[in-house]
């Protein structure tokens, strides 16, 4: 089968390989479509060790069943279905309790086994859920994203989210921007560098969009709330200074959701969260029912995940990683396309 490899740092090439061994409790899918996620764009550039090369990325994914394992009862050939991210164990304590997400040994697609940028890709059964078929392959492998911002709305389903901050107009900013819409009604003011990733929130109906290269994101939220703050803020990039930004812009008793991981450490001023009371939730993942709302929501209409992402055959993946690294102009989001 062929396969878009990342053999070595700095290098991606297509090549062909035998299909890996199924196990009894795993399906063959051949893919339908496959979302290059931010996450794997950071590991590229920065020659992250989370990712060390040589591997096959890709875990935002769908496709067909080709071939069921022994064990599995639930799936036959020819089932259209899209996969969680993550493989959880089901066993440990976190998964016991319903965090299966968190789970202690949970293995990542494309990070701890091959990944789905290649024609076709093993996946254990328990990670799987049908794919409507209203609902396009492009569509469809971007379900796993979107779920990362209905668990953000989960997460946070307890506390006012009337005015909420979005930090990064980015793939994940702008599911994070219409989970919030959708979920919790919430008017949504999305802050970015890119004039033309703000365009996009706009028509995905941010009430307000903050050009943080010319405007102070903060001062601006400041004087739309009275000089009180948001009562939400999620960042949606993981710089440093975004992190901040989010705690400056977050009014007292709110709560800031760090979800991008651009960065690591950063310098903090512990009294600027204790005294106002303001929270601070890491974010990271889906549960699987957070992937079936997500196709919900994109079967009724109700998220747009089309027309602001391109679509690239596997052949093409390469210029497509590279086209997402640049992210000049409209190019915010590539699902590749096997078949």
């Amino acid at each position: 089968m062929r396969i878009l490899r990342y053999p070595a740092f700095d290098q991606l090439e297509m090549a062909d390989c035998d299909p890996v061994p199924l196990r009894p409790d795993e399906v063959r899918l051949r893919v339908a479509a496959c979302g290059i996620c931010g996450s794997e764009l950071e590991s590229f550039k920065n020659r992250s060790p989370r990712r060390p090369p040589p591997l096959v990325m890709g875990h935002e994914f769908c496709g067909i069943i080709e071939t069921v394992g022994p064990a599995v009862r639930d799936w036959k050939v020819g089932a259209r279905v899209v996969s969680n991210s993550l493989v959880p164990c089901g066993q440990c304590v976190r998964c016991q309790r319903g965090d299966t997400h968190l789970c202690a040994q949970r293995q990542v697609f494309g990070m701890h086994r091959p990944g789905a940028f290649a024609e076709q890709v093993n996946v254990p059964a328990r990670c799987l859920i049908p794919w409507p078929e209203q609902v396009p392959a492009a569509a469809a492998a971007l379900a796993e994203p979107l779920a990362n911002g209905l668990h953000v709305a989960r997460l946070t389903q307890h506390l006012p989210a009337e005015t909420v901050l979005v930090i990064g107009a980015g793939p994940i900013g702008l599911f994070c921007q219409q989970a919030l819409q959708v979920m919790r009604g919430a008017r949504v003011i999305v802050a970015d560098l890119s004039p033309e990733r703000l365009a996009v929130a706009t028509r995905l109906g941010a009430s307000r969009v903050i050009n943080s290269r010319v405007e102070n994101v903060a001062q601006v939220i400041a004087e739309i709330t009275g000089g009180e703050g948001a009562d939400l803020t999620v960042d949606a990039v993981g710089a440093a200074i975004t992190k901040h930004v989010s705690l400056e812009a977050l009014r007292p008793g709110g709560a800031a959701v760090w979800i991008g991981l651009h960065a690591n450490e950063l310098t903090l001023d512990s009294y600027a969260i204790t005294l106002p009371e303001k929270q601070v939730f890491g974010t990271y993942a889906a549960k699987l029912d957070e992937l079936s709302q997500a196709l919900d929501l994109m079967a009724t209409g109700r998220v747009d995940a089309l027309s602001w992402v391109q679509s690239f055959p596997l052949e093409e993946g390469a210029v497509a990683f590279r086209r997402m690294l640049a992210a000049q102009g409209t190019d915010l989001k590539a699902v590749l396309c096997p078949n």
